[in-house]
């Protein structure tokens, strides 16, 4: 297939540093699939909100990636700008805000996530009453799944339909939620939907056990690599913290803690940060850390992008999609 212009673009122009790199990472990334290996990819921080879904949505669509590791914030948000995008409000002077600026914007309940503010009733209430009744369910039928698994079923129910404000292509989840994609979102609790279901276990509605844990997706990704890392499974990471860090773990966990040295390192890895590395900050350690921690290998390709993930995922995912 002929590359398209952003394709061509950044071939030519993007020649040295952290462009290059890019250019590097995106090459090896194609590289991969086209040996037969798998991709994971993780995405931290809030980059549902940032719309990633207008294009991740099409390389869950080309089979460019096998599973997600994910925050809850990222699994739900991709959801909430499906059903609420109108409602949604930008602060591009977010910068300049007092705390009474800030005040206010809680007392209109928008919730604000750097220049863009998520409206409290048209996006988390909405999904409460649906996700509420498919949890309930699921309880009163002795069945349990994992976070994931129940947005799936609210979206492929249809009963978020009547509320779509956005193209339902350039919603990721519902890409994924199409191809029952394998996702991993670790520390679920942590999210606006997680703080929901806790509150309705502790009013005593529902019970915690009816949501799978972060140990049985651990356990549910230790199979899923086991099965499938026979040519070789990459990690793309979208920012840090624990979407790539839980992970990337199972490698050394299968291998050390299982004691099953047959299992392979990462085939790939490439980061998209700019985390500081001088701090400790695991979130910002450069790739060759991770060999003493039995992740990778001494020759997988390694790449690390010092730049925004909002700028450069893009352009990545532009690349593999010969745009």
């Amino acid at each position: 297939m002929s590359k398209g212009p952003i394709s061509n673009f950044i071939e030519k122009y993007y020649l040295h540093f952290n462009s290059a790199t890019l250019v590097d990472a995106a090459k090896a990334y194609k590289d991969q699939l086209n040996s037969g290996a798998k991709m994971l990819v993780s995405l931290a921080g809030a980059m549902s909100t940032a719309e990633l879904g207008k294009i991740f949505a099409e390389i869950i669509r080309q089979d460019k990636v096998q599973i997600i590791s994910c925050t809850g914030a990222n699994l739900e948000e991709d959801i909430m700008n499906l059903v609420a995008h109108s409602h949604y409000k930008r602060v591009p002077n977010y910068r300049d805000l007092t705390p009474q600026d800030e005040w206010n914007l809680l007392e209109k309940g928008l919730n604000r996530v750097t220049d863009t503010c998520i409206p409290e009733e048209e996006a988390f209430r909405r999904l409460q009453k649906h996700i509420f009744k498919i949890w309930k369910d699921a309880e009163d039928a002795g069945e349990r799944y994992f976070p994931h698994e129940f947005m799936y079923k609210m979206l492929l129910s249809g009963v978020l339909e009547e509320y779509y404000e956005i193209d339902l292509k350039d919603s990721w989840m519902y890409a994924a939620a199409q191809k029952n994609l394998p996702i991993i979102c670790p520390g679920w609790e942590d999210s606006t939907m997680g703080n929901i279901f806790a509150s309705y276990v502790l009013k005593g509605e529902l019970k915690a056990s009816t949501v799978k844990s972060g140990i049985e997706y651990m356990t549910f990704l230790a199979d899923w690599y086991t099965n499938n890392s026979q040519k070789g499974i990459g990690f793309f990471q979208i920012g840090g913290g624990i979407a790539g860090d839980f992970p990337i773990c199972v490698v050394p966990m299968l291998y050390q803690d299982m004691e099953r040295p047959e299992t392979p390192f990462w085939s790939y890895f490439c980061q998209i940060s700019d985390s500081t590395t001088s701090y400790g900050s695991y979130s910002g350690a450069v790739p060759n850390e991770k060999i003493t921690w039995g992740k990778l290998d001494i020759n997988t390709p390694k790449f690390i992008i010092e730049s925004d993930a909002t700028i450069v995922a893009p352009l990545v995912f532009a690349y593999l999609l010969n745009m």
